[in-house]
């Protein structure tokens, strides 16, 4: 098939949070993933740890880092055992997870940073089957923070706003070239989005598009109990695209829809 007619078929979750995963949410996807066929890329849009037991604040959980890391890896091996051979695996680190690495006194104890990165622990070599992409908000400089396939671009996500998924679709559009066309896809507000069009105005709407995955973490944790989260849920993206340059594009080469779980 000549390069530029090449298609990538893909799946796409965020914010699992573990050790706190909505096992239901999980079990219902790994169900879908079999019943899936041609799949060439999953994504993990990040946030695969809640992190919360590499804290130097005190921690309220009973658990320990071990605990977050033996938790993810069994998610990514389900996933990865639902998935086709040569499914190329994904995963956008999100804040969560990069709040083990980041050097910054107020998350983790710069004494030990360097020793609890998840490829040296026990399940490191589960972690090490996926490409990982760094928690860099990708800029006309660099878009090292994202994935593009052909036209779509998958990102963790930074804003949590109610309009946030529209904005940083014209954000990371522009960011990866500025080229039409442009689907967006990310998680971060745990608030499922259908495939939109983004509006310059209410009436004039833009050659740029977004979704978001929702979660597959807890739908009411502590931290929220005081907070809305009536739009929280599961879902998937699912989608199909072209892979070539996107510049080379003149319509939009891919399809997508947002299943929720």
């Amino acid at each position: 098939m000549p390069a530029n007619k090449r298609m990538a078929k893909w799946a796409a979750i965020s914010c699992t949070h573990a050790p706190f995963e909505n096992k239901r949410a999980i079990d219902k996807l790994i169900g879908k993933l079999e019943d899936s066929r041609g799949l060439t890329d999953f994504i993990h849009l990040g946030d695969l740890f809640e992190s919360s037991a590499g804290s130097v604040h005190p921690d309220e959980h009973q658990h320990t880092l071990a605990d977050e890391y033996e938790a993810g890896a069994a998610i990514l091996e389900k996933i990865r055992k639902a998935l086709p051979r040569a499914c190329r695996l994904h995963w956008m680190l999100g804040n969560h997870d990069d709040n083990l690495q980041i050097p910054d006194s107020r998350r983790t104890d710069w004494r030990t940073r360097s020793l609890i990165h998840w490829d040296n622990s026990e399940w490191g070599k589960v972690f090490r089957r996926w490409k990982q992409h760094p928690y860099v908000k990708p800029s006309v400089h660099s878009q090292g923070g994202c994935l593009q396939l052909g036209q779509v671009i998958f990102v963790h996500g930074w804003d949590a706003g109610q309009n946030s998924d529209e904005l940083e679709a014209f954000q990371m559009s522009y960011a990866c070239g500025g080229h039409a066309h442009r689907l967006v896809c990310r998680g971060h507000t745990h608030r499922p989005r259908d495939v939109s069009q983004c509006r310059r105005t209410a009436k004039v709407l833009t050659p740029y598009y977004y979704a978001n995955a929702g979660t597959m973490g807890p739908l009411q944790p502590q931290y929220m109990q005081r907070k809305d989260v009536s739009q929280w849920s599961p879902a998937i993206i699912w989608g199909e695209c072209k892979v070539n340059t996107p510049s080379r594009f003149s319509s939009a080469e891919w399809t997508a829809e947002v299943e929720t779980l």
